[in-house]
């Protein structure tokens, strides 16, 4: 039987404060019908709503910025990971105001009550985007790269100049249960050395030691850490709410190496831009397993070390 669409059982309600804005925060996750994607709306702008889609993103730098007219929507890629890490495909969320909370700094307070209500199946039939040939784009020395596969997997390696970080690599599925358990609990993370040059910016006013991993210059400030890689599980966690302005769910396997949200960015916009490269289809149409290994050799091209698998 195809896979059909879904949307959440009944409505999540969400308090926080904007990681960038610092201000109060609150939005709630309802439930949709089918074929209308995730849809931001902005009850203090009359309802303003901004589709969750790679066309209305205005920046991504160290967060994903959405906008559509005068609205717009900042630090939307933990609860969009949450959604498409899950397997929703519809919802509408209501907010009072221009950015998401940043709650923990992961998507797990985002995950957690949206298990607790529910995901419910749509009379409506699931398509997927099947890439069907590679997409790439290489920002500098950062470089992200797309080929074709069957189901959603990422593998994501950084590479930063600090002892308490370092290289960093990872390769994981992502399916539901999987992504509650090892990517949604993964923390944004930085460094005490740049703090204060984001907070000139105008940025990270609600920042703190209870949202993110701050690594000073003797190491991981916080008590603890949630996984000996936590920070590239927290890489893929961002890739993921990023992949979700598809605007359906993707079936590829994803290769990022030093990436970060404009080069997420940049890889839909040339991916979209070449439709040639991809299909959508059911959940029944697979790639033959000769057209996979066709591009099969092009999994260890961007990453200098082998790269672990997380079961």
């Amino acid at each position: 039987m195809p896979e059909q669409q879904t949307t959440i059982a009944a409505p999540v309600r969400i308090e926080g404060v904007g990681l960038h804005s610092g201000a109060p925060a609150t939005l709630t996750i309802q439930p949709a019908g089918v074929n209308q994607g995730i849809v931001f709306v902005r009850r203090d702008l009359n309802g303003a709503e901004i589709p969750a889609a790679h066309r209305h993103v205005q920046k991504s730098s160290l967060a994903t910025r959405l906008a559509r007219g005068g609205a717009s929507v900042s630090t939307v890629e933990h609860l969009l990971s949450a959604l498409r890490g899950l397997g929703v495909d519809n919802a509408r969320i209501d907010l009072d105001g221009p950015e998401v909370p940043i709650l923990d700094g992961s998507a797990r307070p985002f995950a957690e009550p949206i298990l607790a209500a529910g995901i419910r199946s749509q009379r409506a039939e699931r398509r997927y985007l099947t890439l069907r040939r590679p997409v790439s784009v290489s920002l500098g020395d950062k470089e992200i790269l797309a080929i074709p596969a069957n189901e959603l997997r990422v593998t994501y390696a950084i590479d930063f100049p600090h002892p308490a970080i370092g290289y960093q690599a990872l390769t994981a599925g992502i399916t539901g249960h999987d992504y509650a358990e090892s990517i949604a609990p993964a923390r944004t993370f930085c460094l005490l050395r740049d703090v204060d040059d984001m907070k000139r910016s105008g940025m990270v006013r609600g920042g703190s030691l209870d949202n993110a991993v701050v690594v000073g210059d003797e190491g991981v400030m916080n008590e603890s850490l949630r996984f000996p890689d936590e920070f590239v599980r927290h890489k893929i966690l961002d890739l993921i709410g990023d992949l979700a302005l598809l605007g359906a769910q993707l079936r590829a396997h994803v290769i990022a190496f030093k990436g970060g949200h404009r080069l997420h960015a940049a890889l839909l916009g040339r991916m979209l831009a070449s439709r040639a490269s991809w299909d959508l289809v059911s959940s029944e149409e697979r790639l033959p397993a000769e057209h996979l290994q066709r591009f099969a050799h092009l999994t260890d091209r961007l990453l200098p070390r082998p790269v672990p698998v997380h079961a």
